[in-house]
């Protein structure tokens, strides 16, 4: 029986595909660790499954996946390495912006590349003294619409961009912002393995330079104004979730780790000659307690995934409204609060099924706790969670709150170039 284009992909199907790949991942993710050896062998089986195509809708060449179906592979991708969704995060990003634009141009252009295959990394943030973008787009024949443009700048945090065909950037065009898609392997494109956090040391977060690259104006795939910048959406929430996904991957492994550990050992702290840790109340108290902080993280997460895919629905429905998307932020902002701590808690609770011996270089679980707690500083959660206060106690959503600081700034930037004019 052949199946319509139109109908979903199953849960099963997608195991089907991806689940010897995650496995094979998994068997090198220790290597990769003790060696520091880039992902691209990983990146490249993905690739060949077509995974970055998960969210392309079947009529445009994609698997067509759901959000809940996403994140629940993400989750799985997570256990393997828990650098292979950090590095992929950009590129779904990318896709679901594709997606929520709801612009027929743009999706025709951008998910037919992604069908095909390719993948796109990120460069975003700045290592600089603000908060502000210091890259610039600049049109080479100003007021001619089919214009070439002139990308310069660096970023940092860049993610997947070692991995990637294209870069997802921000810069700015005199006082608009705008996203652009640059090949990787465009003239003037650089790209640095110099990431030197503790934790994530694979997925590629390091430098990118922009020296006079050139841009096409169909490689502009948005124009906004500064107060649009935060413009209503679920892609914040959206991108908080690939974090915590991953997150409840390591949890899972984790678990993994410790019951595989254990069945091991044939010698319990504390008890004379041989024994069987496995049968030891207190080591199976704490595989309890792992196993069941990994189903809360896991939990967590899918519950939120199905939010995002009702605020999808309402988009492509044509019926979205504000509340939508509060919703979705507000949702993942709550499950960081307790993913985080859940998460933190069982990396630690780790090492002890095993003492001392849980500690050789050779197993590597240190991974586990260094790669959670970096990615639980990507978005600091005490900001979430005072955004969460401040939404129950006064009614004021994350995005306003956010609209709110920002004109305090634009205010502030105002005053500073009226006193300088004053004092000419």
């Amino acid at each position: 029986m052949t199946t319509a284009i139109s109908d979903p992909v199953t849960d099963e199907q997608l195991q089907a595909r991806f689940g010897a790949i995650f496995a094979r991942i998994a068997e090198g993710a220790v290597a990769r660790e003790q060696e520091r050896a880039l992902a691209h062998d990983a990146i490249s089986w993905l690739r060949e499954a077509r995974f970055g195509a998960l969210r392309v809708p079947k009529a445009q060449g994609g698997l067509g996946a759901s959000l809940p179906q996403l994140f629940r592979l993400l989750i799985d991708l997570g256990e393997a390495d828990s650098n292979l969704p950090q590095i992929l995060r950009a590129h779904f990003g990318f896709v679901e912006g594709r997606l929520s634009s709801l612009d027929p141009a743009s999706q025709a252009y951008w998910l037919a590349k992604v069908a095909d295959g390719q993948l796109w990394g990120a460069a975003m943030a700045e290592r600089t003294d603000t908060t502000r973008n210091s890259v610039t787009l600049d049109a080479q024949e100003p007021g001619n619409p089919d214009t070439a443009w002139s990308l310069n700048g660096e970023k940092f945090y860049c993610s997947g961009t070692l991995y990637a065909d294209w870069i997802a950037a921000v810069a700015l065009d005199g006082e608009d912002f705008v996203s652009v898609s640059v090949p990787t392997n465009a003239q003037g494109v650089s790209v640095e393995d110099d990431w030197d956090g503790f934790g994530q040391r694979l997925t590629g977060s390091g430098t990118t330079r922009f020296a006079s690259v050139q841009v096409p104006t169909q490689h502009i795939v948005r124009r906004f104004k500064k107060d649009e910048l935060r413009a209503e959406s679920y892609l914040s929430a959206f991108y908080q979730l690939f974090h915590l996904a991953t997150l409840a991957g390591i949890a899972n492994a984790v678990l993994r780790d410790a019951t595989a550990f254990v069945k091991g050992r044939t010698r319990t702290f504390g008890v004379p000659g041989q024994s069987s840790p496995k049968d030891d109340p207190l080591v199976q108290r704490v595989i309890g307690r792992l196993s069941s902080l990994a189903y809360a993280a896991r939990a967590q997460v899918l519950a939120v995934a199905q939010v995002l895919q009702e605020v999808h629905e309402a988009e492509q429905g044509g019926y979205v409204a504000e509340q939508h998307y509060t919703e979705a932020e507000i949702r993942a902002y709550q499950a960081q609060q307790i993913v985080l701590e859940q998460v933190l808690e069982a990396t630690t609770l780790l090492f002890e099924v095993g003492g001392a011996s849980a500690t050789r270089e050779s197993q590597r679980f240190d991974r586990h706790w260094r790669n959670a707690r970096t990615l639980a500083s990507h978005n600091p959660a005490i900001h979430r969670e005072r955004a969460l206060g401040n939404y129950y106690l006064n009614d004021i959503t994350p995005n306003a709150a956010w609209r709110s600081l920002q004109a305090a700034d634009a205010e502030k930037q105002a005053a500073s170039v009226r006193d300088e004019a004053s004092a000419v």
